[in-house]
């Protein structure tokens, strides 16, 4: 716990010098534009609450994925990965902890887009299950944060890791059904978008904004919950790998 609030403070502190990290809070007023009209202009009203919550889940996965993703990379790049790896805690927890940070900040991408779609389309959120709806944004940071773990992990291994965030982005909301239901995918895809929780979480937030009772929340939750601890524990271990091996190899601080 110590290293996770260290590396809580301590992305703050970076985030509050170094404000361009924050520019996913630019976009997703400009997302939530786009969805909207376009649900508008196909004159499918009904589908108005599910389109803003496709912006909140985009934003989410950008901070998860290019700043938690990149923070290793960043700090062997910056020469700072030696001063971590000599903290008197685990360099697992530290990072979990930074990354804690960076998608609590994305949680404003929420309120954007709630305001974005009132002031200019009219639009609220309906608020139809207002506990089941936090819940389920409180278990997506925490699995977009373990997911983050693993591809900080895996992407301090290549030298090209942006151009896998940059090829990354849009296939996990299409398979993570962030802009349409999963199930109008292909059947013989839908096992693979199962495994992934953003399929779960989409679900979820579209479901807390209906009328309608949600069937099974707790047991989807749980799987939300569930597929990010499996990916941190996959993340850290292989975490471990990568610097005992840069530890006997001598590649700390080769960029």
């Amino acid at each position: 716990m110590r290293g996770f609030l260290a590396g809580f403070r301590l992305e703050l502190r970076m985030l509050r010098a170094g404000p361009d990290a924050l520019l996913p809070l630019f976009t997703a007023p400009l997302f939530t534009i786009i969805f909207l009209a376009i649900v508008r202009h196909g004159g499918r009203q009904d589908l108005q609450p599910d389109a803003l919550m496709a912006p909140v889940l985009m934003t989410l996965w950008w901070f998860a994925l290019f700043q938690g993703g990149n923070l290793v990379t960043g700090d062997r790049w910056q020469g700072v990965l030696e001063w971590a790896l000599a903290a008197p805690v685990g360099m697992a927890s530290v990072i979990l902890g930074r990354i804690a940070a960076i998608m609590c900040l994305g949680l404003f991408g929420f309120f954007e887009v709630w305001g974005i779609g009132e002031a200019v389309f009219g639009v609220g959120i309906p608020f139809e299950h207002p506990l089941e709806l936090a819940l389920t944004l409180v278990g997506t940071v925490f699995a977009m944060s373990g997911t983050a773990v693993a591809f900080a992990a895996l992407f301090v291994m290549t030298r090209n890791a942006y151009t896998f965030t940059n090829s990354a982005s849009f296939p996990f909301y299409v398979l993570g059904g962030v802009f349409v239901p999963i199930a109008i995918l292909p059947g013989w895809i839908r096992p693979v978008s199962s495994a992934i929780f953003m399929s779960w979480s989409a679900d979820l937030l579209r479901a807390s904004l209906k009328p309608s009772s949600i069937d099974d929340f707790w047991g989807r939750l749980g799987m939300v919950v569930l597929l990010g601890t499996v990916s941190f524990v996959i993340g850290r271990f292989v975490l471990g790998l990568v610097l005992r091996r840069m530890r006997v190899t001598g590649e700390l601080a080769t960029a």
